[in-house]
């Protein structure tokens, strides 16, 4: 039941992967269009081609009865991409496909001919049969004059859409009949030569009048029986008479042993100057060398490959398991495996659209964290999206102390630029109190220069942001409460309500009571309460608070002596107006409370 799991895993793995790399073209005909043989809308690209040839050997085990045929089915998918560096059994019928536009009588032509023993070869059946039903012998005037020529071409298109597959099913448009299991394939098999040699045989040749029809027919059964020469020579590179084999020769071929031995024949039949990567590929994967298989992945198709195609090469296959699994001290302590993950997390790094995607790879292996959280410090922290993934990275990793450091670099960084405001937010994000508290230390300083209405609104949001329970020397919290008294003050003033006014008086005590308001703030905050002192309907302050003030101001007169005592930004006559405003308010509360 485990393996099972594994296989379904593996091949449901390689069928998302497939289904990335795009659609596949096959080459069967476009019925529309009876003189238009070949699909060329969209083409197939080498990575599609390899992946699929990967998964027909590593992934697709339930196939494994049904290789050949599988492999039939990859070439007429993908053997346009050898006619990069060589020709092709299909750009043979691109070229037919161009050729015949022009064609009067078509089967006098030898390149007619000569494509439909290529097609065959390779499997082709309704490329074949459609080119056969061009055949001018069904022209409707025609007919009763070639009825004998007519016949036999008939003859040869019913043997070859009934031709035996050793398959559970064809895709749709495909000829032949299909055979799931090896007995019923043999005597279907049999049944169907039979029927072919009978036809070669036959009489009926003597009385076709048309020579190239009939050289042309018989030379597709000689095919169809498997003649070795004839298949050679209708075939343009080894993989193509590898495929013909399988088809005409070798149905029954089984194992990797007997793939790669009939592979090797063949490419001694028809060496290849300038082999496509695809073939070096085959090789390596019938020769059952992994590292072969890996350097084909890499040379012709990029770390992208290699790291995917792993996960398929390990797949039931111990000794390769073994072989990329194997933690390796001359790598650095890593497997092969995990290197290349490395490598290909590495590719993926360097590029801004794509760094986000690295995390995935980096994380499947012990060296990768280190890797990644240098990473995420070389990310600009400027932009608010940019900060926001690798925050999110580091939460999906937990790397608290990575998303820790990351937040004050943002928030140091903003600070420094000028964006005050995020720089606060990022450090207490962070929790850094040190910084936190310094910065603190510098707005109280600034406002502390002159406690001034526009001074105060200048700083006012980032005194907000940066909340009261920040400490520093002098504290932040007698800012906070400076804040308060002013709303109320200003209320006050306003003369929006009298509550406001007692509300404004009672902060005021609070501030000049607290030991964190520093000393050179008190005549400022008295100075700015001189309405209080003199309210009109009567005093705000008590004859304990207003000696309180009184007292304040004794100590502040005295401390005005000192030669390191720093002027407040006031008029000239501040003390003393806030002086003469202390002693009426204190005459007024003692006939108050009396």
């Amino acid at each position: 039941m485990l393996e099972m799991t594994r296989w379904e895993y593996v091949m449901e793995y390689s069928k998302e992967i497939n289904s990335l790399l795009g659609t596949t073209k096959s080459m069967a005909s476009i019925v529309e269009d009876p003189r238009r043989i070949l699909t060329v809308d969209e083409e197939p690209t080498s990575l599609k081609a390899a992946w699929e040839l990967l998964e027909i050997f590593y992934a697709d085990k339930q196939s494994q009865t049904w290789l050949p045929e599988r492999l039939v089915d990859w070439l007429a998918d993908y053997d346009n991409l050898f006619s990069e560096t060589q020709h092709t059994v299909y750009s043979k019928l691109l070229d037919l496909q161009h050729h015949i536009l022009h064609l009067q009588v078509i089967e006098d032509d030898p390149k007619y001919w000569d494509c439909l023993s290529s097609a065959l070869s390779l499997g082709w059946l309704d490329i074949v049969v459609k080119l056969l039903r061009l055949h001018g012998s069904y022209e409707l005037d025609q007919i009763g004059k070639r009825e004998t020529e007519n016949g036999l071409v008939e003859a040869v298109v019913v043997l070859v859409s009934k031709m035996p597959r050793l398959r559970p099913e064809l895709q749709a448009g495909r000829l032949g009949e299909c055979y799931r299991n090896k007995s019923d394939f043999v005597k279907g098999w049999e049944t169907w030569r039979a029927r072919v040699t009978k036809l070669e045989c036959s009489s009926f040749w003597v009385d076709c009048g048309h020579q190239k029809t009939r050289e042309g027919l018989r030379k597709i059964l000689q095919i169809m029986l498997g003649n070795t020469e004839h298949l050679s020579a209708t075939t343009y590179n080894w993989v193509e008479l590898y495929i013909s084999h399988f088809l005409y020769i070798r149905p029954f071929t089984v194992g990797l042993e007997s793939l790669y031995g009939l592979a090797q024949k063949c490419i001694q039949l028809k060496p290849v100057s300038h082999p496509h990567s695809l073939m070096g590929l085959m090789v390596g994967i019938l020769g059952e060398n992994t590292e072969v298989v890996l350097a084909e992945c890499s040379r012709a198709f990029g770390p992208w490959m290699v790291t995917h195609a792993i996960e398929l090469l390990t797949a039931g296959n111990d000794q390769s398991e073994i072989l990329l699994h194997e933690v390796r001290q001359n790598l650095g302590g890593v497997s092969i495996e995990e290197l290349h993950r490395l490598v290909y997390a590495q590719v993926l790094a360097s590029h801004q659209l794509t760094w986000q995607i690295a995390p995935v790879y980096l994380t499947s292996c012990k060296p990768g964290i280190g890797m990644l959280e240098i990473l995420l410090y070389r990310q600009p922290v400027h932009f608010k999206q940019g900060l926001l993934k690798s925050l999110e990275i580091c939460r999906l990793y937990e790397l608290d102390d990575v998303s820790s450091n990351i937040m004050k670099i943002a928030g140091i960084h903003h600070w420094k630029h000028g964006r005050k405001g995020s720089g606060i937010f990022w450090l207490q994000q962070a929790q850094d109190e040190i910084r936190l508290n310094k910065i603190a230390q510098q707005l109280f300083d600034f406002v502390g220069k002159s406690i001034s209405e526009e001074s105060f609104k200048q700083w006012e949001g980032l005194i907000e942001l940066l909340g009261s329970d920040t400490r520093t020397a002098g504290g932040l919290e007698f800012l906070h409460k400076y804040r308060d008294f002013k709303r109320s003050l200003q209320q006050a003033v306003d003369g929006k309500a009298s509550d406001a006014a007692r509300q404004a008086v009672e902060s005021l005590i609070m501030l000049m009571k607290n030991s964190s308001t520093p000393q050179r703030f008190w005549l400022p905050l008295l100075y700015d309460s001189l309405k209080l002192l003199t309210w009109r309907e009567g005093p705000l302050l008590d004859v304990a608070q207003t000696n309180l003030l009184l007292n304040k101001l004794q100590e502040l007169s005295i401390a005005r002596m000192r030669p390191d005592y720093v002027e407040a930004d006031l008029p000239t006559q501040a003390l003393s107006s806030v002086r003469l405003a202390l002693a009426t308010n204190l005459g007024r509360a003692i006939l108050e409370e009396q």
